[in-house]
């Protein structure tokens, strides 16, 4: 059966993934510090790259490996907020988005799907966890959906009880405030064998691996 994936989910010592107010100048809304360490490049796979193969290299870069389709949520695509203009935005990417599968992003207002020569295609779609799910599944043609973010997404999913696996890298920065992982969610942990390995770079990796297989409706 194929898995609903996390990957790559930085999170500080606090339990906060990402900041409060995302906007064009400040795409990561306040929570810089979690991303400072990140080189891009991981999640294209370790092969041509001239840095030695780390252990954090290693795990990032199986973000994109078996995976047919992504979700992410609107704040994922862009900081706009209420019905969407024609403005012209086609994501934070350029017109290479590294995602080369069927993305689709969480809006409650309708949005004319928007299509790159690489593969990336974003759909916007509205509706209940599972009724996205659902929809991911079917475009990624059996193979894995990932969740790609932001925090307040993945937390959605997991609450629904509908991720699999999770790959949390925990920062050891503590931010204060921003968006929490973790709010609303006590307990989830008893539903995952939870495994930690640290890194020299300072990093924590934690890997969620859902104890029982779920339901296709995301119950255990």
């Amino acid at each position: 059966m194929p898995r609903t994936r996390v990957h790559n989910l930085n999170i500080s010592l606090d339990g906060y993934a990402a900041g409060e107010h995302v906007t064009f100048e400040e795409p990561i809304g306040g929570a810089e510090r979690l991303f400072e360490w990140f080189d891009g490049r991981a999640i294209h796979g370790v092969d041509g790259v001239d840095d030695p193969w780390t252990l954090d290299r290693a795990l990032t870069s199986l973000w994109g490996q078996g995976v047919g389709a992504e979700i992410m949520g609107r704040g994922k695509f862009g900081p706009q907020v209420g019905e969407w203009t024609d403005d012209g935005w086609r994501g934070w990417w350029g017109d290479e988005p590294p995602f080369r599968t069927p993305v689709f992003v969480m809006s409650h207002f309708p949005h004319p799907t928007v299509e790159f020569g690489n593969g990336t295609s974003f759909h916007f779609v509205d509706g209940a966890p599972e009724d996205v799910l659902q929809r991911a599944q079917e475009a990624a043609g059996g193979l894995d959906v990932r969740i790609g973010g932001g925090p307040s997404t993945v937390r959605q999913f997991l609450e629904a009880g509908l991720v699999d696996f999770m790959h949390l890298m925990i920062v050891p920065i503590t931010l204060g405030r921003g968006v929490s992982l973790w709010e609303g969610t006590d307990g989830a942990e008893a539903a995952f064998a939870v495994e930690s390995i640290g890194s020299r770079s300072g990093l924590t990796h934690q890997l969620w691996n859902r104890i029982e297989p779920r339901s296709p409706s995301g119950q255990r």
